[in-house]
């Protein structure tokens, strides 16, 4: 028989460990294969060595409906995703057995580590995904500094 110490500390850290990661996991984000908050759209966001390029998928929205803001940092996506419904004849009893698709108003909000050329930016919208190139600032690109030799 092992005999080992009992220490309350340590199921308090395991207690707090689990409710951070239900806050951080369960409640604060969306998991990913997961369906995105109401009124928000997932979004893909990469860096290179000089831009930002965020991706979103908007199916059946025209690009004439979706607004894209950038004020340093924080770019804000909104846009409205209209319901597409094929015409009933007023005769006709029609029910829904199904509907999935969302529509309304969207918005979404990011804030980019470093600030961007919003001047310099450009989107672009094929097959339903828009994506959004923002070049970096030129203080925020990495540099080299060349190192001199005895002098």
């Amino acid at each position: 028989m092992s005999s080992t110490r009992w220490d309350p500390l340590r199921d308090i850290s395991s207690f707090r460990d689990a409710m951070n990661n239900l806050f951080d996991e369960g409640l604060l984000s969306p998991r990913s294969g997961s369906t995105a908050m109401a009124g928000s759209i997932p979004l893909d966001v990469r860096e290179t060595v000089d831009r930002y390029i965020i991706t979103a998928p908007l199916p059946g929205v025209q690009p004439s409906d979706v607004d894209i803001t950038v004020l340093g940092s924080n770019v804000r996506i909104s846009g409205e995703i209209r319901a597409q419904d094929e015409a009933v004849e007023p005769d006709e009893e029609c029910h829904w057995l199904l509907r999935e698709r969302r529509f309304g108003h969207f918005e979404r909000s990011i804030s980019l580590p470093t600030s961007v050329d919003s001047q310099a930016a450009n989107a672009s919208f094929n097959t339903g995904v828009l994506t959004i190139q923002l070049p970096k600032i030129d203080q925020a690109r990495p540099k080299t500094i060349p190192i001199k030799v005895g002098e």
